[in-house]
């Protein structure tokens, strides 16, 4: 029971952490109607950037800088890039978001080198938060937990309190009477991209000290981002929460089970080919996702809190 608990407090942390990264994306196809290819390469170039802050002004000040730069970045692509290529259609923007994330991926090699880079924990944060016998959780996935609840809780009073988030929320549906109001549309969207890149780095810096810095962890962590937006619903940021601590919860008691395949089948009445009944769970953890995700697609295409065309 104890280690069920440790698991399940880190699946939450990873799925929170999840949530960060995929609630930039859902902002940015929300707002902009755009699914971002490059999106996780912004989460690899927020891990470079704070481990570099972080080397030299300390882990604190990587926390704030490396969102910003890399927000910074963002806005200057959708202005200068993305907005010419929206007027084309949404195939030229996704062939271009595509193209920025191999453009990104290749910056980082020049500047950083092929191998992979070590970041290192915060002193302050590094040992276990709580200890049950020779199970403990650590002090640092709690405080993964609190920035992204605390990214949770500041996107819902941008949005739902604020008067910026009251002429965001009208710009998605009636975008014409919000210029014809005043407000500069353009200039919203300009914002909603550099806070999604933002996010995504902020996310980055944060899974930086439990992951593996290298100019491939954007391609590795791209996929399970995009299954954790159409699970949850595309648009939704209801949904990509619910999503990432399911998909989260799921994967790490998975990968911590030491069940079997044929013994799980066998509690329902079913049996499996030998070959595919010693298999362990933790084998096909990595592939738990993407068959949530077809079965997702296949019964309900529209995700957990999407909407159909038709409801909208």
């Amino acid at each position: 029971m104890q280690a069920f608990a440790v698991a399940t407090l880190n699946g939450l942390s990873y799925g929170l952490l999840l949530f960060m990264l995929s609630a930039g994306l859902t902002l940015i196809f929300s707002m902009l109607g755009v699914l971002n290819f490059a999106h996780a390469s912004f989460y690899m170039l927020g891990a470079y950037l704070g481990y570099s802050v972080a080397t030299h002004a300390g882990f604190a000040v990587a926390l704030v800088c490396a969102p910003v730069v890399v927000g910074v970045i963002g806005a200057a692509l959708e202005r200068t890039l993305l907005r010419r290529a929206r007027v084309n259609g949404p195939l030229h923007e996704l062939l271009l978001t595509f193209g920025l994330a191999y453009l990104l991926a290749e910056v980082v090699k020049l500047v950083w080198g092929l191998g992979s880079v070590s970041v290192a924990l915060p002193a302050l944060l590094d040992g276990p938060l709580v200890r049950w016998g020779e199970t403990s959780f650590s002090r640092y996935r709690a405080f993964m937990m609190c920035v992204s609840l605390g990214t949770l809780a500041a996107l819902y009073a941008l949005l739902r309190t604020s008067r910026t988030g009251l002429v965001l929320r009208a710009a998605l549906t009636h975008a014409r009477a919000v210029e014809a109001l005043g407000h500069d549309v353009a200039r919203i969207g300009t914002l909603v991209f550099a806070v999604g890149t933002a996010l995504a780095a902020l996310a980055g810096v944060i899974g930086a000290p439990l992951a593996v810095v290298e100019p491939g962890m954007a391609e590795a962590v791209g996929s399970i981002v995009f299954v954790v937006v159409i699970v949850g619903g595309l648009g939704s940021l209801g949904g990509a929460f619910a999503a990432s601590l399911l998909i989260g919860c799921v994967q790490t008691w998975a990968v911590g089970s030491a069940a079997s395949l044929g013994a799980l089948f066998k509690m329902v009445g079913l049996q499996l080919p030998p070959a595919w009944a010693t298999l362990a769970v933790a084998q096909i953890a990595p592939l738990l996702p993407y068959a949530l995700l077809v079965a997702m697609l296949a019964c309900r295409p529209r995700g957990l809190f999407g909407r159909r065309e038709d409801d909208a």
